[in-house]
Parts: structure tokens; C-alpha cells; sequence
């Protein structure tokens, strides 16, 4: 097999802008369609469990294919990974777009998912490549800013171009931006980014694929759709079956292991108190936030009537202070109070939490953006606390030679919480409004947002118990050597 020098100079410039704009777009449409549920709602005639899965069909399918997307890379070729899924990603978000019933949006949409699941872990292995471990740090620093604006700038902008109805296509520019962006990363891909593979083949393991996606649906599907049919019993079998699935799925990745082979989940990582401990406090942190920014905007926007722009502007308080206390989180508090940062951070959300429902109860219909930033402004800090230095504590007593798959199954876990929390806490929601006995819109609203932001807080609090079993100090698991230096290819 020939090989090739990384790129360097300007060549390298463009390799990363391709790299960086298909991670930006991909965190981008995790978040974006949120405040632009109500207006496809009315153009689509779309039921509640529907925008439900508008926004859980792609987190879904992102965690479903990001592990098996990493070894396909390894196998195939990272930079022919990478361009097949940035082209599917850009054709499914013009599907996105021209959508003309909820199906074909939803279908769309865990396409995206996937073609995401696709490109993503090529993004990080070729930074390896074209980077040497000394030059690395600004790159990656520049990967980390990135990725934390595009995960809080979604509702902001997808409020801005929804609401400026660029050439009358209203909620669906949100989509269409991806086209000239992703055409774009795709030229700049072919003729910059470097091929590679691993040294070392990996696997595939299709079969466990096939089981997760099956087991998670049978569970999400009646989670999102049984208050729409009033509980049937099929729900409740479906349930069963799924939960029945998935421990199918771990015995058959425990025979796995246990026979040398590789599964998708090593389930010795387990065995691990601070990564089992991790794993949970992941699922208990991430369902409320996702569900959080799924039900904020439907409060605010079909509740409180609040115009688009005025709804995305709104969070402005929260997407903030992300970044303000991820910074100070991940270089000064992991360092000055270990895991403390981490057992704090959930409760700050749900003290910011409690904030808003308080807030929401004193001024009932009348709730303006002022009144909101104060609970805004200390759950954002709260998820900034979090999301920067959470990854070292899980990991950080990982073994080396399990560090691979310990990360993608980090990955894969904040993901399937997102997919889960859409689910959970969107039916806990339009439950709550329609058994509320309030007058008027509004008082509806406010009863179905205040009783699961309740249920959510509380959620928080068990994710903060959860973290106190993380290690006291952690450092920065190494990834093995074969991963951080793959060879090239042409």
C-alpha cells in the first residue's frame, strides 16, 4: 500500500476547513430543527409524537451507526468515509427540505443520522493524520470551540433563518444552508484531506448493529406514539419485546468478548465502577437536557405565543454561559475540585430548573425573555459545567487497550440519552397539558411544562448522586497507539 505525506500549508487549511464545516453542520442539525417544530407542525399537519421523532430519528440513528462508522473507516478508507457521508448528508438534508408529509421528514432526517454517523468519527482520525501529536493541541482547541457553538447556536439560528423566509421557503432554509456548505467541504475533501486506515483491521459486527437499532426502536416507538393511541396494549408488548432485545444484545456481546472477538460493546468495561457510574450519570444528565430544549420551545412558542426569532432569541441567556463554564470547568474547576465539578454542574441545571418554574408560575401568561434569564442564564452554566470535563472522569480509569471502545461507547451514549430524552420527556409533556384542568392556553401549557421540569430537576439530582462514584482527580486516557498514529494511504 503507497503512502503519503500529510498535507501541510495551505493544502492542510483547507483539509481542516472541509473537516470542520461537516462537524459544524452535524452538530448544527442536532439542535437547529428544535425551534422550528411549530411552524413545520402547521405546515405538515404534524401530530405531537411526530415532531417528536423529527428530532429523535436523527440522534437515534447517530448513535446507532457511530461506532460501526469508525470501523468502516478503519477498513475502507477514513477520507472515502468521509466524503460518502458528507454527500449522503448533504442529499438527505435537501430530502429534509422539499419534505411534503411528516413520514418523508422523519425518514429524511434519521438518513441524516446516519450519513452523520458516517463522517464524525473521520473527522478526529484525520486531525491525527495531518497534525503531528506536537502540533495537534490548536487544532483540537479549534475542534472544541467549534463544536461548542455549533451545539448552542442551533436554536439561534435556526430561529433567524426561519423567520427571514429566505425565497419563501419558511422552516425549510433550515435545511437547504447545508447544501452550498456540504458541496463545499466535499471539494475541499477530495482534493485535501489525506486517505487512511488503521494498521490494525477491526472487525464489523453487523449483527449487533441490526440488534441495537431493533431493541431502541421497539422501545422509543410506544414511548413516543402510546399516548397518541391511548396506550394499547401492543405499546406494552412492543416495550417488552424491545427489553428483551437488548439483553439479547448484551449476553451476545459478552459471548463475544468472551470468545476474543470484537463487539460492538465490550461489556467488561463495565466491571469498572467509574465507567459503569459514568455511563449512568450520562443517561440521567442528557434525557432531561434534550427533553428540556425540545419542550422550552413548544412552551414558549405554541403556549406563550412567542414569535420564532423572539423564541430563539430567548435561550440567548443559556447558550452563553455554555461556553463561559466550560472553559473555567475543564481548565481550572476538574483541576481545582475533581469530580465535584461534575456533581454540581447537574444541580445547577436544576436549580435553574426550579428558577424557571418559579418564574413561569409569578407571571403566568404574561412571561417576557427578561424574566427568563436568570433560570436560563444557571441551567446553561449548569450544562457547561458538564459537557467539558465530563469525558475525563468516565474514562479516566478505562485501560488503554479498551480506550477505543470506551470512547466510541461515550459518544454513543450521549446520543441514545438524546434520542431517549426527546422521547421520555416529550410524551411526560403532552401528557401534562392534556391532563391539565387550567383555563385558557397559556395556564394549559404552563401545567404541562412546570410538572415535567419538575420530574427533569429531580432527574438531575440523580445524575449528580451518580457522579459521586466517579474517581476523585482524573486525567486524559491515551488512545492507543494505532489510533493516534494511522498509517496513509493513496
Amino acid at each position: 500500500m503507497k503512502s503519503s505525506a500529510p498535507p501541510v500549508g495551505r493544502a492542510r487549511s483547507f483539509a481542516l476547513v472541509s473537516l470542520f464545516l461537516a462537524s459544524f453542520m452535524e452538530l448544527l442539525d442536532a439542535t437547529i430543527v428544535n425551534v422550528a417544530l411549530p411552524d413545520i407542525e402547521q405546515s405538515l399537519g404534524a401530530k405531537n409524537a411526530e415532531l417528536q421523532w423529527m428530532v429523535a430519528s436523527y440522534t437515534l440513528a447517530l448513535a446507532i451507526g457511530l461506532i460501526t462508522g469508525s470501523r468502516l473507516g478503519d477498513v475502507y478508507g477514513r477520507k472515502r468515509l468521509f466524503i460518502a457521508g458528507l454527500v449522503v448528508f448533504t442529499a438527505s438534508s435537501v430530502l429534509c427540505g422539499l419534505a411534503m408529509n411528516p413520514e418523508m421528514l422523519i425518514a429524511s432526517r434519521a438518513l441524516q443520522g446516519f450519513a452523520s454517523a458516517a463522517m464524525i468519527p473521520q473527522v478526529l482520525s484525520s486531525l491525527q493524520v495531518m497534525y503531528k501529536p506536537a502540533e495537534r493541541a490548536g487544532a483540537m482547541a479549534g475542534y472544541s470551540a467549534l463544536a461548542g457553538v455549533a451545539a448552542v447556536s442551533g436554536p439561534i439560528l435556526g430561529a433567524v433563518l426561519t423567520d427571514a423566509d429566505l425565497f419563501g421557503w419558511g422552516w425549510r432554509t433550515i435545511f437547504f444552508v447545508n447544501v452550498p456548505v456540504g458541496v463545499f467541504a466535499v471539494l475541499c475533501a477530495g482534493k485535501f484531506v489525506p486517505e487512511s486506515r488503521a494498521p490494525q483491521r477491526h472487525k464489523l459486527d453487523p449483527f449487533g448493529v441490526v440488534l441495537l437499532a431493533v431493541g431502541m426502536l421497539a422501545i422509543l416507538y410506544p414511548l413516543t406514539m402510546g399516548r397518541e393511541e391511548n396506550w394499547p396494549l401492543w405499546t406494552f408488548l412492543m416495550l417488552g419485546f424491545g427489553l428483551l432485545v437488548l439483553v439479547g444484545f448484551v449476553l451476545l456481546q459478552r459471548r463475544e468478548e468472551r470468545r476474543g472477538g470484537e463487539p460492538l460493546v465490550p461489556i467488561s468495561l463495565f466491571r469498572s465502577r467509574s465507567f459503569a457510574a459514568g455511563i449512568a450519570m450520562m443517561f440521567l444528565f442528557f434525557i432531561p437536557m434534550h427533553g428540556f430544549f425540545l419542550i422550552q420551545t413548544l412552551f414558549l412558542q405554541v403556549g406563550l405565543d412567542y414569535p420564532i426569532l423572539k423564541a430563539g432569541l430567548t435561550m440567548l441567556p443559556f447558550s452563553l454561559m455554555v461556553p463561559v463554564l466550560a472553559g473555567l470547568s475543564a481548565a481550572i474547576l476538574a483541576k481545582k475540585i475533581g469530580r465535584v465539578v461534575l456533581q454540581l454542574g447537574p444541580l445547577v441545571v436544576a436549580a435553574g430548573f426550579v428558577v424557571i418554574i418559579a418564574t413561569v408560575h409569578a407571571n403566568g401568561g404574561a412571561v417576557t425573555p427578561w424574566h427568563l434569564i436568570a433560570g436560563l442564564a444557571l441551567s446553561g452554566a449548569g450544562f457547561g459545567m458538564v459537557v467539558a470535563p465530563v469525558g475525563i472522569f468516565v474514562l479516566s480509569e478505562v485501560p488503554v487497550k479498551f480506550a477505543g471502545p470506551a470512547s466510541g461507547l461515550f459518544n454513543t451514549t450521549g446520543q441514545l440519552a438524546g434520542a431517549l430524552g426527546v422521547a421520555v420527556v416529550g410524551t411526560l409533556f403532552f401528557n401534562g397539558i392534556s391532563a391539565s384542568t387550567a383555563h385558557g392556553k397559556a395556564g394549559v401549557f404552563i401545567d404541562g411544562f412546570s410538572s415535567t421540569m419538575w420530574l427533569m430537576a429531580g432527574g438531575m439530582v440523580l445524575a449528580a448522586l451518580a457522579a459521586s462514584f466517579l474517581p476523585r482527580w482524573a486525567s486524559e486516557v491515551e488512545a492507543p497507539e494505532a489510533e493516534l498514529e494511522p498509517s496513509l494511504s493513496v
